[in-house]
């Protein structure tokens, strides 16, 4: 039902918005509380992500239009018309009078008193639709944050770092949804024989450009899915793979993932290394190491450890331990807001600051991790230059025993850096997520 569907975008919207609440933890929430269809729940998705990721654009139109500044309407009924007018503008599912409809009706649920005023708000937009495409700013940044729904610092820091050109394009392609990436686990089946039977039960299968990856559209119900539950693949990005490859560990290796939740590079890693070595994969949050836990056994891996373990704090027990280490730090996530798409609104640019505080301090512990002519691959899902080409071009001056690895041969993209080290991925450019990966060698 269409309106079940609204009303968990809208009430997972509000969560978000009046108590700081996960979107995809609270939507997986209501899924199950209502009981939505499949169907139904990729409707509920659309109309929350897409309200989320273009919210700056949406208010603008609000403002426009609104006799009651922004900050003085209900969050409720806020949520009721942010949802409607990006079903009116980006999805045409239903009669956009059904959904003005739709919108009164939901704001009724809690907000009766905003009935009328919802009603006149977008009866008025749908009067003067072009307005939505006709911008009015003067200022240049201003404009660019409400055409591609950004946080003007953002648009600024793209457009320093990267050109006004590339800074668009990033913009755009953040503001797309992707097809859906699995890493196939060839530990259980093949990249060919898993591509067959998705494409046997209606979905569209693309091969990556990364080994053992496929993109995937129309699978529903996946975590309910057969395949899914025998191990056959799990949901991982490419980028996010080729950290684990550009580390290469070998069969036999032992192996530390700091920071490892979900899990994700530590069984891929255990995939590479045919489930025959050590890994020890740590994260400081312990309700995450049931993910990683689950997901191995699901995946049939055995040689994962898991354990508590700050990152920012040395462990002797581990100095010259590991032949391979990837520290995948925390970091802004700006290079997954086309995923995430409400990053783009929680991450303020001071935070960058303390977390490069943070990264330099678990790089500095790991490079005591990893034995004489080992490896490091420092990994983040971000793309600032403070998080990432900084962070490794310090750590090498003040340890003068690392040196850079030429990545070129794990790398399917034709990007120059990779010879000498490391590679940034850019949102949506090689159609993955925004990411960075160094590899660093121990001398001695």
């Amino acid at each position: 039902m269409e309106d079940k569907a609204r009303y968990v975008a809208v009430k997972t919207l509000f969560d978000i918005e009046s108590k700081g609440a996960y979107s995809n933890l609270k939507l997986n929430y209501y899924f199950k509380k209502y009981e939505l269809e499949p169907s139904d729940r990729g409707f509920s998705t659309e109309i929350l992500y897409g309200t989320i990721r273009w919210k700056k654009r949406l208010d603008y139109i609000i403002k426009k239009f609104s006799k009651i500044k922004i900050k003085k309407i209900s969050v409720w009924t806020l949520c009721c018309i942010r949802t409607a007018i990006y079903e009116i503008y980006f999805l045409d599912r239903v009669p956009d009078f059904a959904t003005v409809n739709q919108a009164v009706e939901m704001t009724k649920v809690k907000e009766p008193r905003d009935a009328s005023f919802v009603n006149g708000i977008l009866r008025t937009i749908l009067r003067n639709r072009d307005e939505f495409y006709n911008i009015k700013i003067q200022n240049k940044i201003q404009k660019m944050a409400v055409e591609y729904s950004q946080e003007e610092w953002f648009v600024q820091k793209l457009i320093k770092d990267f050109g006004e050109k590339t800074a668009k394009n990033i913009m755009e392609k953040s503001n797309k949804t992707p097809m859906l990436t699995l890493r196939v686990n060839t530990l259980k089946t093949s990249r060919e024989y898993l591509s067959d039977i998705l494409i046997e039960k209606g979905c569209k299968v693309e091969l990556g450009k990364v080994q053992d990856s496929i993109k995937v559209k129309g699978l529903s119900s996946l975590e309910k899915s057969e395949e899914f539950l025998n191990g056959l693949f799990t949901v991982q990005d490419e980028s996010s793979m080729l950290a684990a490859i550009c580390l290469s560990p070998n069969e036999g290796d032992k192996v530390i993932d700091l920071c490892s939740a979900p899990g994700g590079k530590s069984t891929y890693m255990a995939q590479i290394m045919k489930n025959i070595g050590e890994i020890n994969s740590f994260d400081i949050h312990e309700h995450k190491l049931n993910l990683i836990k689950d997901s191995a056994e699901r995946l049939g891996i055995n040689i994962i450890k898991e354990k508590l373990f700050d990152s920012t704090i040395f462990n002797e027990e581990y100095l010259d331990y590991a032949d391979k280490v990837l520290v995948d730090v925390p970091c802004s996530g700006l290079g997954i807001i086309r995923k995430k798409p409400e990053i783009r609104w929680n991450i303020k640019e001071e935070d960058i600051i303390s977390l490069t505080k943070i990264q330099r301090e678990i790089l500095k512990n790991a490079s005591k991790y990893v034995k004489p002519k080992g490896e490091i691959v420092y990994s983040t899902c971000t793309i600032t230059k403070e998080e990432n080409e900084d962070i490794i071009e310090d750590f090498l001056k003040e340890n003068n025993n690392f040196e850079m690895v030429d990545i070129s041969e794990f790398v399917p993209f034709n990007i120059d850096s990779a010879k000498k080290g490391y590679i940034k991925l850019l949102p949506g450019i090689y159609d993955t997520d925004g990411f960075f990966i160094a590899k660093l060698r121990r001398k001695r």
